[in-house]
């Protein structure tokens, strides 16, 4: 059986009094999607961070393809197959999106030197393929800062697939994106994500987003998770009611 793409064994953090982290446990398989859920402060940014090498938990493993990452740097574990798309998108705004791709795939690729030799043709003709796939050809030659919100999430999402990642991670893709738009914006992504062999990983609030787009669901509350499974009985489950959506405190 292969291993697990993304595994957390014990995985402990503390600041100070605040339990961020607490003997979590998590294994994703090749070619999940999963949502993150819980209110702020619950813990899913933390174990995010942590899968990035951005914190070091204080107990506990985490392994990549049955490789220990525990203790690798961000840039190291990026190199090993880890993306990441932000809330606020990471861009060069005076750059048009064309040329932000290109610094991506300039960034990800070790035969590139920066900027000029970024400009060859088949770095040219991946950034072209992924602005396609994210239905952004239209937006190439507009600069960063002229996007619109949306447009900027996307473009985001693009210049992290620059890495050809075996796991991707998505903070709150629909964040900031008008109510009626939010499910077009997700048809979008998963779209642009569909002939890409990957686990995706997306901190998600918006509960009828995770439930047409996850395959499954993590919940925590106070660094635990309280659920863990498919989205309907996960949702479902009084510990997420009471604790994640508030529908039980609202009864």
């Amino acid at each position: 059986m292969a291993a697990p793409v993304l595994e957390a064994r014990g995985v402990n953090k503390r600041f100070g009094a605040v339990v961020a982290a607490a003997d979590l446990q998590v294994s994703l398989a090749a070619g999940e999607r999963v949502s993150l859920i819980g209110s702020n402060g619950a813990g899913k940014t933390t174990f995010v961070n942590m899968i990035t090498g951005y914190l070091k938990p204080d107990e506990g493993q985490i392994l990549l393809d049955g490789r220990d990452i525990t203790h690798l740097e961000p840039r190291a574990v990026t190199r090993l197959g880890v993306a990441r798309s932000f809330q606020i998108p990471q861009l060069c705004g005076d750059l048009t999106v064309m040329d932000n791709m290109l610094v991506a795939n300039a960034c990800h690729d070790p035969g590139l030197s920066f900027w000029r030799p970024a400009r060859r043709p088949a770095a040219i003709e991946r950034a072209e393929a992924l602005l396609e796939r994210f239905r952004l050809q239209e937006h190439r030659s507009r600069r960063g800062v002229e996007l619109p919100g949306g447009v900027r999430k996307l473009l985001d999402i693009a210049m992290s697939l620059s890495a050809q990642p075996k796991l991707l991670l998505l903070d709150e893709p629909t964040s900031g994106v008008a109510a009626e738009e939010k499910f077009a914006m997700m048809d979008t992504i998963v779209r642009g994500l569909e002939d890409a062999a990957m686990t995706v990983l997306f901190v998600e609030h918006d509960m009828d987003i995770v439930e047409r787009y996850a395959s499954r669901v993590i919940a925590f509350y106070a660094g635990r998770i309280i659920a863990d499974g498919e989205p309907g009985p996960a949702l479902a489950s009084e510990d997420v009611r009471r604790y994640v959506t508030g529908e039980l405190l609202a009864e």
